[in-house]
């Protein structure tokens, strides 16, 4: 047990000291309408960064859990996509892991292709992955992953709408397949009339829809309320 507060406080520095965004999400859970989910973590902080460079880019985010006995599990993604040449596909590598106070996450190694789309202003794109997943431990470990993601800010960008959507095969208690999305809108503070530029400030929500995921039977929508700092 000691190990989950040590990776705690490496993932939680780790991430806060190349943040572009934090964000903070009240969950619903069960109190919608499935009282099953009433075991779900109350709040999540998502720490995010994504970097480009010359050679494609960097990108990761860290959950973390919390319950009101503390962290109840933390988990990160980190990607990195190359491209020196010009053909617009990206070589994509990928590491998905963590751990809760319960279980582990099974470690996961991704790798492919992503075709990455944006307009001139940066103010709407998308990317589209194809994906050889493998899952470590798993009785059968060799998967794949289709993934898409999206961004548009409109309204002179007081508006944002983002997300991504994942499917994936990994056999599980109720089939062999696993879908997850989650699209986020975002109301930008600063953007407003009379509010210092300086403040990074957004308001929002997520929804979860999912479908076998998380060790649930069937489709879900669970939705947050959310704050985001964004910085510089």
């Amino acid at each position: 047990m000691k190990r989950f507060p040590i990776l705690f406080g490496f993932l939680f520095c780790l991430a806060c000291g190349y943040a572009q965004n934090i964000q903070l999400h009240y969950d619903f859970g069960g109190a919608l309408y499935d009282r099953s989910l009433d075991g779900r973590p109350v709040l999540t902080s998502t720490v995010e960064m994504f970097k480009a460079d010359k050679w494609g880019n960097t990108y990761f985010f860290v959950d973390m859990d919390y319950k009101s006995s503390g962290v109840a599990a933390a988990y990160w993604e980190v990607s990195r996509e190359l491209k020196f040449w010009k053909a617009p596909l990206l070589a994509h590598i990928e590491y998905n892991g963590g751990t809760s106070n319960r279980f582990s996450y099974h470690n996961c190694y991704l790798g492919g292709v992503t075709y990455a789309w944006a307009d001139a202003s940066f103010t709407k794109g998308f990317s589209v992955m194809a994906l050889y997943k493998y899952i470590q431990q798993l009785d059968t470990p060799h998967n794949f992953q289709l993934t898409g993601t999206w961004y548009l800010h409109f309204d002179k960008g007081l508006f944002t709408f983002s997300g991504f959507a994942d499917w994936w095969r990994e056999k599980n208690n109720y089939g062999r397949f696993i879908f997850l999305s989650e699209p986020q809108f975002w109301l930008n503070l600063n953007r407003l009339e009379k509010i210092d530029d300086r403040v990074k400030l957004s308001v929002g929500s997520e929804v979860e829809l999912s479908h076998n995921f998380g060790g649930r039977n069937g489709f879900y929508v669970i939705p947050t309320l959310a704050v985001k700092w964004s910085f510089d």
